[in-house]
């Protein structure tokens, strides 16, 4: 056939032939090339041993398959009432992360699947650990970094900021502490909890804002059965695409951020390769108020190829244009926004999304407005298979879903129905449905 040699092989631009395999094989070398350093570092010092870390550079994308691209973990579980929920997550929620990513994804359909999978995890560990009857909870800010692409997700008051190359400094989660955070006091009370804070004798009020029964300071945590099951474990998840110039992320436990601010904490530790930086955040967090909770900090360095470099402090009088700007991504000609974003040193916001209902979170995609029906007969949360007249769709009798078809999926187990309900406020905590 004339043309069927043209289609295995692609003419070099010296008139010769290159064959197909060669230029795939050409393009997977430039895309190695092209794909950031990243460096990183860990320090700490505990107070009460109920911090834990994780660090994995290398998880494979297909488990299993040395040939499928990388990405790298970083984590930080700040335990409470002990340190098994922090122990227990930082063991499972990778593992439950992955087992609810689709199969057969491209990579750009495995960044798009990301925030929802993070949900399940973050979803599925707590209900296993709650199911062992600790009382533990633990915080969790979980980072995976993937080419340029940042996604954070998070529960409770440890922190991820982002240190851009212009020298901006950016936060990429959000602090769950009722005291500070106004939507999640109305979410707690508006599903049976209580707000106030300690009563001691004569009637007087002390400390910060509460969570009653149990008395926690934090809206959401993996973990704590003992409090109520409206302190949930659905995560904050915020997903950026770096520019080419990179940037530095500081994970940290508020071991770190009660005792420094933000922008303090990334000018302390420019130019510092990211092991010594993160020594010395820890060792500025003591100076400032002393060893008085567990101190943990990560730094996560994500360099240009050609730059192995720590990333220098930026000049005191800036580029303002070149500074750090959140940009969201328009529908409309993307990969020629995101070039020119790149070119200028913007971080584009791929998602964000904090809303504590299921319904929201797995039901629909806020990038597309689609509904989706993957999964139809396996529960969206633990991944137990369901016969056709098991499943419960998550949109069923939820006032907060915006389906108006709650026979569409993503569909639950009856015991993560159980689950949501109770999240939600729609039955007491611990109380059993059959």
């Amino acid at each position: 056939m004339a043309g069927g040699e043209g289609d295995h092989r692609r003419r070099h631009h010296d008139g010769g032939l290159v064959p197909l395999a060669a230029l795939i094989s050409r393009e997977l070398r430039s895309e190695k090339i092209e794909r950031p350093l990243v460096r990183y570092g860990c320090a700490a010092q505990s107070k009460k041993g109920e911090d834990y870390f994780l660090m994995r550079p290398d998880c494979q994308r297909i488990p299993g398959n040395p040939s499928s691209s990388t990405f790298s973990v970083f984590a930080i579980f700040d335990g409470h009432n002990g340190n098994a929920a922090a122990i227990f997550s930082r063991d499972h929620l990778l593992n439950h992360v992955m087992g609810a990513m689709p199969r057969g994804l491209s990579r750009d359909e495995w960044l798009h699947a990301l925030p929802r999978a993070l949900v399940a995890g973050f979803v599925k560990t707590d209900k296993e650990f709650q199911s062992k009857g600790q009382t533990s909870g633990t915080t969790v800010t979980f980072v995976i970094v993937d080419g340029w692409t940042v996604t954070v997700a998070s529960v409770g008051d440890s922190r991820c900021i982002l240190d851009s190359q212009g020298g901006e400094v950016s936060l990429l989660t959000v602090d769950h502490r009722l005291e500070e955070n106004a939507e999640e006091r109305e979410r707690v009370t508006a599903s049976g909890g209580e707000v106030g804070r300690l009563s001691i004798v004569g009637g007087a009020e002390i400390g910060p804002l509460r969570c009653w029964p149990g008395g926690l300071c934090l809206s959401r945590s993996i973990g704590d059965m003992d409090v109520g099951e409206f302190i949930v474990p659905v995560p904050y998840v915020k997903q950026v695409k770096l520019s080419n110039a990179g940037g530095r992320l500081i994970i940290a436990s508020d071991g770190i951020w009660d005792a420094i601010p933000s922008e303090f904490a990334a000018k302390s530790c420019r130019g510092l390769p990211a092991e010594l930086a993160a020594k010395q955040l820890v060792k500025e967090a003591l100076k400032s108020r002393g060893l008085k909770d567990d101190t943990t900090c990560i730094v996560v360095d994500v360099i240009p190829p050609d730059q192995p470099a720590p990333p220098p402090s930026p000049p005191k009088k800036q580029n303002k244009f070149k500074s750090l700007i959140f940009r969201k991504k328009s529908q409309d000609s993307a990969s020629k926004l995101a070039k020119k974003l790149s070119a200028v040193g913007i971080v584009e916001e791929l998602f964000e999304e904090g809303s504590a209902m299921l319904a929201e979170r797995l039901g629909s995609d806020t990038r597309s407005g689609q509904t989706t029906t993957s999964g139809l007969f396996m529960c969206a949360i633990c991944q137990v298979d369901l016969a056709p007249s098991e499943g419960i769709s998550v949109h069923a009798g939820s006032i907060f879903s915006t389906s108006s078809k709650p026979w569409q999926g993503p569909f639950l187990c009856v015991d993560c129905r159980n689950k949501k309900d109770a999240m939600e406020g729609k039955r007491p905590s611990g109380v059993k449905v059959i």
